[in-house]
């Protein structure tokens, strides 16, 4: 696998409004939280090298291996995930997966809404649909992760 074109060098303007719309969406959220988020939408985009940065990134915030490992079968990790995680990753996949048959349905807009006030809430939608973009840049430029 080959790296595409450069989006950071070609497109700069987008680039940094992307790196800026980033650092926006995470105000306010609790960094593991994110970067569980992070990588649970990365995991179902296919995105090789969010994968790897998100997973380093949790790593060095304190995230424990077995929290990584089974993120990506976490309604059947049981309680290792709290209600609140469980709700964002519910809500992650809504998200990161809409198509003509599946959408965020009122229940699980609701779940999360229980566990998150409304500019919380906000901020976690933005956070979502931000990685969503970031995966789709990395995946369509090939970006290869640094597994060295």
């Amino acid at each position: 696998m080959t790296n595409r074109i450069n989006l950071a060098k070609k497109a700069p303007k987008v680039y940094r409004a992307m790196i800026a719309l980033d650092a926006a969406a995470g105000e306010g959220i609790d960094e593991n939280l994110a970067e569980l988020v992070r990588i649970r939408a990365s995991q179902l985009n296919h995105c090789a090298y969010c994968i790897n940065m998100h997973t380093a990134d949790a790593r060095k915030k304190g995230e424990t291996e077995a929290r990584i490992y089974l993120l990506s079968a976490w309604q059947e990790a049981g309680d290792i995930y709290t209600e609140k995680e469980q709700a964002a990753l519910l809500l992650t996949e809504a998200i990161t997966v809409m198509s003509s048959h599946e959408y965020v349905s009122d229940e699980v807009y609701a779940q999360a809404a229980k566990h998150f006030e409304e500019e919380e809430l906000a901020q976690l939608i933005a956070l979502i649909f931000t990685i969503n973009s970031w995966n789709r840049i990395a995946v369509s430029t090939r970006m290869a992760p640094d597994v060295h």
